[in-house]
This record gives C-alpha cells, sequence and structure tokens, in this order.
C-alpha cells in the first residue's frame, strides 16, 4: 500500500526524541541510519509503520525510530507482529531481532512466522555474539569460539539462518552487511515492496565483543571475498576476474581468464534448489560469501486469507454476534 496523500518525509521526520545507546562503533547504528533514511522513499505516513522487536541490543530499535513500535519479550517478536498485521492489515509491520533473540528462545516462533508467510518484514542483525549479556557465544557463532561462557572453545555446529529460513519456507531471503549501505538500502528496499513474509540476515560488527567477525567482506579485500547476487546476471565477483560454475550440485570458482562467461552460473532467485545451494556457500570456505536476494517468489499471505476465509464466512452463514456464538451448542445457565 502507498498512501499518495502521505506528506514528502524526510530522514530526520523518522528519528525519534530518544538517545541512541548503542556502544560507540556498533554497526547498528549504520543499520538503523539507513533504515530511517529509506522509509521515507515508501510514501508512507510514520503512523502506517510499526517496529517490533524481542530482547537483545537490536530491541532497542523501536525507541530511536519515530513510528509505533513495540519492545516486547526474548524471542516473541514476531509472534507480537503476527497480532499486530492481523488487526491492522494495512500497516507495515516490521521484526527487529537478533541472532540470539531470533534463533535461539526465539527459534520456534522464527520458523513458523515464515512458515506462515506472513505480511512482516524480518531484520535480522547477526553479529555471532550475544552482545547484551557481554559476550557469550550465540546460535551462529563459529564452531571453538571463545568466550567466558566457553572457554575452551564451543562445540555448538553453528546455524546457518538463511538456509533455516528456506528450510521454513520463506518466500523472501536475503543478506546484506551492515558497511555496504547502498547495498542495504536496496535489500530494504527489495524487502518492503514483497507482499509476503521478508528475512533479511544482516551482517553487524560488534566492536566490543567481536570485534572484526566480518573484516574479510568490509575490509580492503571485500570483493575477493564477497559475491553480489543479481537476479539474471552471471555470478561473478573480484571484479570480474572469478566466477562460479556448478559441478553437478557443487559450487566451484573458476578463473575467467579461462572460462567463458556462458559457462557461468546464472542466479535466479526464483528457484529454490539454487537457493538452497547458495545459502550453504558459507560452510566452504574456498567460496565467496553471497549477499543479496537469495530467493523470492510470490505465494498466497497468512494474512489475507485470514480475511478472506472470515469474508467467505460471513458470506456463507450472515452475520451474526459473538453472543449467539457463545448461546450456540452445548450451553447451561449457571444459577
Amino acid at each position: 500500500m502507498t498512501d499518495v496523500q502521505a506528506p514528502l518525509l524526510k530522514k530526520k521526520d523518522f528519528e525519534s526524541d530518544q538517545a541512541v545507546r548503542w556502544c560507540p562503533g556498533c554497526g547498528d547504528y549504520a543499520i538503523l541510519a539507513q533504515t530511517q533514511k529509506n522509509m521515507p522513499s515508501f510514501g508512507r505516513k510514520r503512523e502506517e509503520f510499526v517496529f517490533v522487536s524481542g530482547i537483545g541490543c537490536s530491541s532497542r530499535f523501536p525507541y530511536y525510530m519515530n513510528t509505533y513500535g513495540f519492545h516486547s519479550i526474548h524471542g516473541r517478536a514476531p509472534a507480537i507482529a503476527t497480532g499486530v498485521k492481523i488487526a491492522n492489515p494495512d500497516l507495515s509491520v516490521w521484526v527487529v531481532t537478533g541472532d540470539g533473540d531470533g534463533l535461539s528462545i526465539g527459534g520456534n516462533h522464527f520458523m513458523h512466522v515464515l512458515r506462515r508467510n506472513m505480511d512482516l518484514n524480518i531484520l535480522m542483525f547477526n553479529n555471532r555474539i550475544y552482545g547484551l549479556t557481554k559476550g557469550q557465544y550465540s546460535p551462529t557463532s563459529e564452531q571453538g569460539k571463545k568466550t567466558k561462557a566457553s572457554p575452551f572453545g564451543s562445540i555448538d555446529y553453528p546455524l546457518n539462518p538463511p538456509s533455516l529460513a528456506l528450510g521454513a519456507q520463506a518466500t523472501f531471503v536475503a543478506r546484506t552487511i551492515d558497511r555496504w549501505q547502498k547495498h542495504l538500502a536496496e535489500m530494504l528496499g527489495r524487502s518492503y515492496n514483497h507482499n509476503g513474509g521478508s528475512f533479511i540476515e544482516i551482517y553487524q560488527n560488534c566492536n566490543i565483543f567481536n570485534d572484526g567477525a566480518f573484516e574479510e567482506y568490509t575490509g580492503a579485500e571485500k570483493f575477493e571475498n564477497v559475491i553480489e547476487l543479481k537476479h539474471g546476471e552471471p555470478m561473478v565477483f573480484a571484479q570480474g576476474t572469478k566466477g562460479i560454475k556448478l559441478d553437478g550440485s557443487k559450487a566451484t570458482v573458476v578463473d575467467m581468464e579461462k572460462n567463458s562467461i556462458d559457462d557461468i552460473l546464472i542466479h535466479n532467485e526464483t528457484n529454490l534448489d539454487l537457493a538452497h545451494i547458495i545459502a550453504n556457500w558459507t560452510s566452504h570456505s574456498t567460496l565467496p560469501e553471497p549477499i543479496g536476494v537469495i530467493y523470492c517468489i510470490d505465494k498466497p499471505t497468512y494474512n489475507q486469507e485470514m480475511i478472506n476465509q472470515i469474508e467467505a464466512a460471513k458470506k456463507a452463514k450472515g452475520p451474526s454476534k459473538v453472543q449467539d456464538l457463545l448461546n450456540a451448542g452445548d450451553t447451561w445457565i449457571v444459577d
């Protein structure tokens, strides 16, 4: 929905009067700034946006957006956001969560809100650490991660958020990086314009407890280590010197001086099998980190299907009252 009557807004209109209380240098600042900057481009009134968060550093987000917001409870932001969307279907509802909040205690809610294809925009700030509670390893921390809670190194295998989202039947899965500001803005736009549940994993640096976790994707050699996915285009990176080919279902890196562009894999964001392959590149150190839209399809949303079901029931049975329902069937009067 676009409100053509909405006044022309600017970034400052989406900045609240609350002091931003993140650690200096935190990647959350970049995500907040880009979100505030892009909200006006959607042509909506501030009152038509709602940001819902759980618990964690990222969950301060609603305080800093001059929109409606709800700082909810640990891991339950998707459930609360679902209620907001069902009760107010015309609102643009955003869920802000972290790798701990969204994938640990909130893992069940995360899976099912994507399975249902609720028309929500989920932003997961992944810093591979618990920042708010002072540096324990999280569900996405690498195996062997040494923290106060795992002094000899974590023995857990890390979760892969895009792979989990695809397994939960998400209709939009993307990844971006806090310092790739232009790319982050593009992913926010794609998420907003997707009719259905959208999930964006945002690599976000925690300079206090996990500094440099994504340095290889933001430093001087970033173009050697990252591939930007573009629908319908060949998968090339490293300024066009390297490409991706499929050997069966296995992705491999090839030298473009020795290979034709016609041999290079073409990205198709509607191909689920390809999306699964791309999402699992992370576990192969020889492959570049994929950013961009991994998967995107159209599918009926839960919230619209619920509206359709209610309208169909009204048409079939006619108008009624709650009291009529309570008095139907086996009822008793207790004196």
